[in-house]
């Protein structure tokens, strides 16, 4: 009789990255990407498959559309979905490690896609000196744009636009007013450059609904293209997300510090 044998904490912190990174219909054993983390980890892919159904059945987001994962989740399994909901930008920074170690990168290419904030680092007036901070902000800024890209299937969730280089992964509360969610996927938004700059901005926010609200200053002076790009999409619903819905309390702040209205 096989003995079964546990997951150790780097195999765990590469499932539940993985997981993070993928989107829940892409959760099966023949994912490349699976195979390849499987491989690296040394778990076979249908173990490292069932492992992210497993997380799955952890996350409100799966279970509250009526997608149930797998019930096996264990103790370990549950404790690192604590950990990870504690505190993201620790996850990141470990998690990434973890997948350096085993010679594993994220395929995200960081240049291909744009963020938000491009690099936190260069904003901060870091120097020379911070190189191990700067790389560590890194680590993070590439987690959180490859967990909202999957979150969201790489569409922008206003207009479904789902061309790469056109999307960026834009924070809710930006990073440089609440740096402990700076990671937090639930902070996150894909959006196009376009409507990322104008959230950036104020033009647009959201309702606790997940609906467009655009703002009546700017609607009679926009233009044709302001109409047809943004105004258009005043009280419809966002494309929402697979997991890791934006927090209420996010849009909430937006909405009062940022939205013209």
């Amino acid at each position: 009789m096989t003995t079964r044998q546990s997951w150790n904490r780097r195999q765990l912190l590469a499932a539940f990255s993985l997981y993070c990174r993928l989107p829940f219909g892409k959760l099966h054993y023949r994912n490349p990407e699976i195979v390849r983390v499987a491989e690296a980890i040394g778990r076979t892919p249908s173990a490292l498959a069932m492992k992210l159904v497993n997380i799955a059945s952890l996350d409100p987001a799966i279970t509250s559309t009526g997608r149930k994962g797998l019930p096996g989740a264990s103790a370990a399994d549950r404790a690192m979905w604590e950990e990870m909901q504690a505190d993201w930008a620790a996850f990141a920074i470990e998690s990434g490690q973890a997948l350096r170690e085993v010679g594993l990168l994220p395929d995200t290419d960081d240049a291909a896609i744009p963020d938000a904030e491009t690099d936190f680092a260069a904003a901060d007036g870091r120097t020379g000196e911070d190189r191990p901070i700067e790389a560590t902000t890194r680590i993070g800024q590439s987690f959180f744009r490859s967990a909202v890209l999957s979150a969201y299937n790489e569409q922008c969730c206003i207009t479904g636009l789902a061309e790469p280089q056109l999307l960026v992964a834009s924070h809710i509360v930006p990073w440089s007013i609440d740096r402990a969610n700076r990671v937090n996927p639930r902070n996150g938004l894909l959006l196009s450059s376009l409507h990322d700059r104008a959230f950036d901005i104020g033009l647009i926010t959201l309702n606790d609904d997940l609906t467009v609200r655009v703002s009546s200053r700017h609607s009679a002076t926009g233009g044709e293209f302001f109409e047809a790009a943004i105004s258009r999409y005043a009280g419809q619903p966002i494309h929402r997300p697979d997991k890791f819905a934006p927090a209420p309390e996010f849009l909430a702040w937006h909405r009062a510090q940022v939205f013209r209205g």
